[in-house]
């Protein structure tokens, strides 16, 4: 339904012993079991998946088509496409979805805001097409 499936892999690790200051920019799959502070963002109009593990940490915004959280994000979240919340996530901050699919025992301190895509199509009632 919300083609859950991507064929992306991931194709970048940051390990756990990892630290890194300053933004991280990719293409395609990355998965974070470090620490990030600084910005998270997936090229614009490409296909991407970030998974943060239970052990990562992100202190800044992450903009990512589908994301996968278990860990912790200290900054607003952008998911242009579906947003999985694992039970161990953790945010503070905004979060905007498309899709949000949310376990029990994850966390958001902040403002969920559902976001559609302006091309999608506008649900019209049959009564308002007749003359």
């Amino acid at each position: 339904m919300f083609n859950r499936k991507a064929k992306s892999t991931i194709d970048s690790l940051i390990g756990s012993s990892t630290t890194i200051q300053g933004d991280v920019h990719f293409k395609g799959g990355l998965r974070i079991d470090g620490n990030v502070k600084g910005n998270v963002l997936a090229e614009a109009g490409e296909t991407s998946v970030l998974v943060i593990s239970e052990s990562a940490k992100v202190e800044g915004d992450v903009r990512v088509a589908h994301l996968v959280v278990n860990g912790e994000i200290r900054g607003n979240v952008y998911s242009a496409e579906l947003l999985e919340l694992q039970p161990k996530a953790r945010i503070t901050g905004d979060v905007n979805y498309k899709a949000l699919e949310m376990h029990s025992g994850a966390l958001v301190s902040g403002k969920l805001t559902h976001e559609l895509n302006a091309a999608e199509p506008v649900l019209k009632l049959a009564m308002s097409q007749s003359a």
